[in-house]
């Protein structure tokens, strides 16, 4: 099957990749892959002790990796504010932000702020990382912003009236939603950007289905692996479309994912995304409600 894996991804000497979520998952082969192909990581992550673990499991393979920790709890704007701060402050650039973290379908919590979990970690705090980020970024011509949605955005369908679940909370829903809002943010992030002249480039993607630790709260997600495994994405599989939008030659605005059976593994290439992720109301809604809730403006018309 044509498409793009670790194997296309060129030397990166000399860029500095900012990932969230870097000590597991998607994050952690992703991670792996830049520090093997000769990039600066900052592995942006809640648990100081297992990025740690991350990183040290990484040099036993790649010998002299450039990692770094950067301390970052998305369920805390005040401790995504402090990761940019820290990332703006010590270093020297920032070539890609890959906004990687994220939760899945977990039983009804809530930030520290009091948003509905999925909404503040999925969304908000990628919103607000992002937009804290984004003048580091343009000091760097060809910089990029990833955003990692999901197959899921397809059910997502966002209640506007209530969007921190305090009339009704389904996970699986709020979960699909969180993606929607995912790929609309990274379309009106894509406009203003090209509209501003910006050097920067949004693009989004998805890891298929890959078997990661995600999906702990869905026994029915972990049941399937045993079954069909065979024929969906491992973890490192998953990345290929994180490595894609991250280091590839891609389309600003574009959307990246596996190419297999409905899109569920396989390289990555372009995937397809439902027409509401492209709805430019919406858009500029959620764009307008998530500068108020998190209170970072890009400064972005």
């Amino acid at each position: 099957m044509k498409g793009f894996t670790a194997a296309d991804v060129g030397g990166q000497a000399g860029k500095c990749f900012h990932v969230t979520g870097a000590n597991t998952g998607l994050g952690y082969e992703t991670t792996k892959v830049l520090a093997a192909r000769g990039a600066r990581v900052l592995l942006a992550c809640r648990s100081e002790e297992k990025a740690r673990q991350a990183m040290e499991n990484i040099r036993l393979e790649v010998p002299g990796a450039n990692l770094s920790f950067v301390p970052l709890d998305q369920a805390d704007l005040a401790s995504v504010r402090e990761c940019a701060a820290i990332v703006a402050r010590e270093e020297p650039r920032l070539d890609v932000l890959v906004n990687n973290a994220g939760v899945m379908v977990p039983p009804l919590e809530r930030t520290v702020q009091g948003h509905e979990l999925q909404f503040g970690v999925n969304h908000l705090g990628t919103f607000a990382l992002t937009g804290l980020l984004l003048g580091k970024l343009a000091e760097v011509p060809g910089s990029r912003v990833v955003i990692t949605a999901s197959l899921a955005h397809r059910r997502g369908k966002i209640d506007w009236h209530d969007l921190d679940a305090r009339r009704s909370y389904s996970r699986y829903q709020r979960y699909g939603d969180s993606k929607l809002m995912n790929l609309l943010h990274m379309y009106e992030l894509d406009r203003r950007l090209r509209a501003a002249g910006s050097p920067v480039t949004a693009v989004a993607c998805h890891p298929g289905v890959a078997s990661t630790d995600l999906g702990r709260h869905w026994l029915a997600f972990r049941a399937m692996f045993p079954i069909m495994g065979w024929m969906l994405n491992s973890a490192e599989e998953g990345a290929w479309a994180t490595l894609q939008a991250a280091t590839g030659v891609v389309e600003p605005g574009e959307y990246y994912g596996p190419q297999g059976m409905r899109e569920m593994s396989g390289p990555s290439g372009i995937a397809k995304r439902k027409p509401s992720a492209t709805d430019p109301e919406a858009a500029r809604r959620l764009w307008d409600v998530s500068v108020q809730m998190t209170g970072v403006d890009y400064g972005l018309v």
